[in-house]
């Protein structure tokens, strides 16, 4: 069964959806995107999403095409259209085709493209992994330095998360100045006694919108938080660590550069935020 999608206001069969050779998403990454995560046929912040769209848009002078509601109803659709229980719609949106390549921007009144799509995941919340736990390695941070904006250009990540698969870990923690910034596509987090550590807000890494939600309902069960950054020796000698991200909620890390991290095994703060995270989600969800 072939998927719709969203091109531009038409919804079309993936096989016939078309993006111009020239629109500077594909010629520049000159654009930016936003994943939201369905369970149960609903949005999972999805508001969270859209203030981060248009802080990405604004920060990159791009204009932003549609309105707040004109997307609900867009992520709505594809999600009845490809019958969604679980899974994740992705929203792109680029400067455009201006009809040519050029590294000028194009004139203002170039249209913004807008592309979304979905991604059926049966059983998004109950993954395996939640009960195991990822392993990570260390690479060196090579992106560029304004990682708060998300971007389409997403090559040197790729990288990263394929440097890890080829070392035998789950995901790559990257490093910059010998502290951690974060995850190839989350933010990083350990724990030490009782206190959640993660690296505070700032250019060097995604203002996540699941990092929001779980620190806060972190601080809201009475738990310690630091922002801070961290360094990798720190993270091997800490008692947990824990990713987040809008696809894998909260993930527990039992394993860094080979080390283990605290018994090994997965541990009660992560298990316990991602709890909370999904039950708090699911009721607030649209």
């Amino acid at each position: 069964m072939t998927r719709t999608v969203y091109v531009n206001g038409d919804y079309l069969p993936e096989s016939e959806a078309r993006v111009s050779v020239f629109d500077r998403g594909f010629l520049m990454a000159d654009g930016v995107y936003e994943v939201v995560s369905v369970l149960g046929g609903k949005l999972i912040d999805f508001e969270g999403h859209m203030v981060r769209l248009k802080r990405s848009l604004s920060e990159l002078a791009i204009a932003n095409p549609l309105s707040d509601d004109e997307y609900l109803a867009a992520h709505r659709d594809l999600v009845a259209r490809n019958a969604i229980i679980d899974g994740l719609v992705y929203l792109q949106v680029t400067r455009g085709n201006p009809g040519d390549r050029d590294f000028a921007y194009p004139p203002e009144d170039t249209a913004p493209t807008v592309v979304m799509f979905t991604q059926s995941k049966p059983g998004l919340a109950e993954a395996p992994a939640a009960k195991t736990g990822w392993s990570v390695v260390s690479v060196e941070d090579l992106r560029w330095g304004r990682r708060d904006i998300k971007t389409v250009q997403l090559l040197y990540p790729s990288m990263a998360k394929m440097e890890a698969k080829a070392r035998g870990a789950d995901d790559a923690w990257m490093v910059q100045d010998g502290q951690v910034t974060e995850g190839t596509s989350n933010n990083a987090y350990i724990v030490k006694g009782n206190t959640i550590i993660t690296r505070q807000l700032s250019h060097d890494i995604l203002h996540g919108i699941t990092r929001a939600a779980v620190l806060r309902f972190a601080a809201e069960a009475q738990m310690q938080v630091e922002e801070r950054a961290f360094t990798i020796a720190e993270a091997q000698a800490a008692d947990e660590a824990f990713i987040t991200s809008a696809s894998a909620f909260v993930m527990p890390v039992v394993s860094i550069d080979g080390a283990a991290v605290g018994s090994g095994k997965v541990g009660p703060v992560a298990t316990r935020l991602r709890e909370i995270y999904l039950d708090e989600s699911r009721k607030a969800a649209v």
